[in-house]
């Protein structure tokens, strides 16, 4: 009867501990990303800042699982695999490789996104406007025709442009037809000069020497990781870099007519927001996007060059 009585007293202790580990009632917010680099980081500080602002704090009243996936898409995999099996209450995607990944393993919790250039190209989203499934968020087009003017108003003798970019990004390739578009449109000259990996990217840029007048660079996760060797062997050859996005200009490119990837990240998290508190179902949230571009140059690279940027241009 003793035993017995023992037996009993350690299975209501052991219901009792169980009791006591009760779920984590915060809410779960996984983000993928799929490279570390200025743009993408500032993408995300945005959205965790604009959560904050909205009153969903890290460690408070939510938990943020960051995942890096160090530019690999079998990463981007495995962590869409855990995030799913985590049952994460939003997902937050970063880059296109990163949300197709998470898309790929979920119809069932939201997903936002963001620098995805067109979402619809990218089998994210059935239009902008409807998105038709658990994904919207923010695209980073960039103002590319408005880019490629720039390039003409500060580099007025330029007759040929390299476009620089990787053959393996569609964002990218997106961006990269409305820039060609545009320097039909205005009669300059391009030649596309394209990487697969990193290891290729000096080797390319030198071969632009003598070819090109200038170079333009989109917004690409690939440049933008390797930017430091772009503008080293850029700047030695004499080619002024028009750039994608303004961190691809602090890191050595001359000038660009780009977004804010910062305030991108907080206007996703709005949406963000207004699913977590609202209950707003992502297949009828329209694709976003940032309607005010700045303009920023790099004074350091532009004396290098002996460039003169226009007096309009920093009014």
């Amino acid at each position: 009867m003793k035993k017995i009585t023992l037996i009993f007293a350690a299975m209501v202790l052991a219901l009792s501990l169980v009791g006591c580990a009760k779920k984590d009632s915060r809410l779960q917010i996984g983000i993928i990303q799929l490279v570390e680099h200025d743009a993408l980081d500032a993408n995300r500080q945005g959205f965790i800042d604009g959560l904050a602002a909205a009153g969903y704090v890290d460690g408070e009243n939510i938990v943020i699982d960051f995942q890096n996936a160090q530019g690999e898409q079998a990463n981007c995999s495995t962590i869409a695999d855990k995030f799913v099996s985590d049952r994460k209450d939003l997902i937050f995607a970063i880059a296109t490789p990163a949300a197709q990944a998470v898309a790929g393993k979920t119809s069932s919790i939201p997903i936002v996104i963001s620098s995805v250039t067109d979402p619809v190209s990218a089998e994210l989203a059935d239009s902008n406007e409807h998105p038709g499934h658990n994904v919207t968020g923010t695209s980073d087009l960039n103002p590319c025709a408005a880019q490629i003017d720039l390039l003409k108003q500060i580099l007025p003798e330029a007759r040929t442009v390299g476009i620089l970019f990787c053959s393996a990004e569609e964002n990218s390739r997106f961006q990269v037809e409305l820039a060609e578009k545009q320097c039909d449109k205005i009669g300059l000259s391009y030649l596309e000069f394209t990487v697969s990996n990193t290891n290729e990217v000096q080797q390319v840029v030198q071969s632009m020497a003598g070819k090109v007048d200038a170079i333009y660079a989109p917004t690409d996760n690939m440049i933008a990781n390797a930017m430091a060797t772009v503008a080293m062997v850029a700047t030695e050859n004499g080619l002024p870099i028009i750039c994608g996005e303004d961190a691809l200009v602090k890191n050595g490119g001359l000038a660009t007519y780009g977004l804010n990837y910062y305030e991108l990240g907080k206007q996703t998290a709005a949406m963000a927001v207004d699913i977590l508190k609202n209950g707003s179902d992502p297949a009828e949230m329209p694709i976003q996007y940032l309607s005010k571009y700045d303009f920023s140059y790099n004074e350091s690279v532009a004396e290098t060059l002996g460039i003169t940027i226009p007096s309009y241009l920093l009014k």
